[in-house]
């Protein structure tokens, strides 16, 4: 029989699956439309998915670490920064 520690375990494992199996699903679709229509814009929103979509796979590999270092939290953090700044650049250009 489950307890609710690990079917609470299961349902956040499936939480961070569909985050970033939507975090992918952008990721795509940018680079659909930048195919179909190559612009700076464009690049720069697919990047910027794409950045994000690492940071997420990141940030669920880090948090299935018993207790990891603040070194792994610095690392899951630079994808978005860049991700966020390159869809702000794709904004602005």
């Amino acid at each position: 029989m489950i307890d609710a520690s690990e079917l609470l375990d299961v349902v956040l494992m499936l939480m961070q699956l569909s985050v970033f199996a939507l975090a992918l699903g952008l990721t795509l679709i940018s680079f659909q439309s930048y195919r179909a229509n190559p612009s700076d814009r464009l690049e720069s929103a697919f990047i910027g998915f794409a950045f994000l979509s690492m940071g997420v796979a990141l940030t669920t590999i880090v948090s299935q670490l018993s207790s990891p270092v603040t070194f792994f939290y610095i690392v899951e953090t630079v994808p978005f920064i860049i991700g966020f700044g390159m869809l702000y650049l794709s904004l602005y250009r």
